[in-house]
């Protein structure tokens, strides 16, 4: 399946829409858009995870990435995903750092 990872910035706020699955091999392209997020000065990043449908150790390890991009201060949302792809956020103790928003 291809993936695809699009920006909107919007009063500040970052929105990444994520289709496919984050691996290995899509994990520089989803760096990039965060990296440009992270360089708007958004207060907060959404990351809409509604056509995400696999997520897989190297796609976690791009979450942290982008935890650690944004900053501290920057508020991060995953909203919409699946369960598979929340399970996966939850067993390696991630949602503590973001917040898992249903859609």
């Amino acid at each position: 399946m291809a993936f695809d990872a699009r920006l909107r910035i919007n009063d500040n706020i970052a929105t990444i829409e994520l289709e496919g699955e984050l691996d290995a091999s899509t994990a520089g392209e989803f760096h990039d858009t965060v990296g440009r997020a992270a360089g708007s000065g958004a207060v907060e990043l959404v990351i809409r995870a509604e056509q995400l449908g696999y997520l897989s150790s190297a796609g976690l390890r791009s979450l942290i990435f982008a935890r650690q991009k944004m900053g501290d201060g920057v508020r991060i949302a995953v909203v919409g995903a699946s369960e598979p792809v929340a399970r996966t956020i939850r067993l390696a103790g991630f949602d503590h750092s973001i917040h898992l928003v249903d859609a």
